[in-house]
């Protein structure tokens, strides 16, 4: 998918909401632990109650392996109905891979052409040649760790080294890294403040935001230091969304959760 089919998405939607699919078996309705294939039960209700209010999924891939092959075989199940029932919208493998050059090749061909996913997160601590093997698909994106929401972004993505933060120089250097264009970047919805600090290093790159809702983030905050004349932002909400319920409404649920974000982004995107 091409960034100015996502910014159609966008428009035609009034939405700029990314679902993340980050399924615990401990967490989902009880009633679904019945069906053979649970994990992909429970994202197939998701998706289908959610789909006209998001642009974006988020499976988190530590969810699947975690159930060793039948955990692959439903994130295979879930980019496959993805892709096969609402190829408009953008698929993002939050797998935060990042290794050298051979091996970030084939992590690439894993998630771009076995999974057939539009984007994958990557971590970019091992540099250039961990990250290009993967912007050197066509029409893929590669979403690269910048500033986290986790209280462990202070150890290291914050310092100071050579009078400039940490993530400031990666942002910086990645742009000079081959094919660069495919780049997106995670900032969390913690981190709202350092937004007009990364805009003026990235001044339209789309940034993946998680942290809205469980984790506190606020959405009117990353929209104004964050938005850009063509959105560029994609906000993610896990939890609080696809737990709204975990009776046998929870697709209802997590509809309205859906619905409440997507209306107040409408809002903004009017503004």
């Amino acid at each position: 998918m091409t960034t100015n089919q996502l910014v159609q998405q966008i428009k035609q939607k009034k939405s700029f909401l990314c679902i993340g699919l980050d399924v615990d078996l401990n967490k989902i309705p009880q009633h679904l632990l019945k069906e053979e294939d649970p994990i992909f039960a429970f994202n197939k209700a998701i998706i289908d109650a959610t789909h006209h209010l998001c642009v974006a999924y988020k499976p988190n891939t530590a969810f699947y392996e975690a159930y060793g092959i039948k955990g692959w075989k439903a994130l295979g199940k879930t980019i496959t109905y993805l892709n096969e029932k609402h190829p408009e919208i953008f698929t993002i493998a939050d797998a935060k891979r990042g290794d050298i050059g051979n091996t970030s090749t084939m992590y690439a061909k894993a998630f771009f052409e076995d999974l057939a996913f539009d984007s994958v997160t990557v971590a970019p601590y091992m540099g250039k040649d961990s990250v290009e093997p993967f912007l050197a698909f066509k029409d893929k994106h590669t979403i690269m760790l910048a500033l986290t929401s986790n209280q462990g972004a202070f150890d290291f993505q914050t310092k100071t080294v050579e009078g400039r933060e940490l993530y400031k120089q990666v942002l910086e250097t990645s742009k000079s890294w081959k094919n660069s264009k495919n780049l997106m970047y995670v900032v969390g919805a913690t981190k709202a403040e350092y937004l007009a600090d990364i805009r003026a290093i990235i001044p339209d790159g789309f940034l993946l935001v998680p942290g809205v809702g469980a984790q506190g983030g606020n959405l009117q905050d990353v929209c104004k230091y964050g938005m850009t004349d063509a959105v560029g932002l994609l906000i993610n909400s896990s939890r609080g969304i696809i737990y709204a319920s975990k009776n046998t409404d929870f697709a209802e649920a997590a509809a309205k959760k859906s619905e409440a974000l997507q209306k107040e982004m409408e809002l903004i995107l009017n503004q």
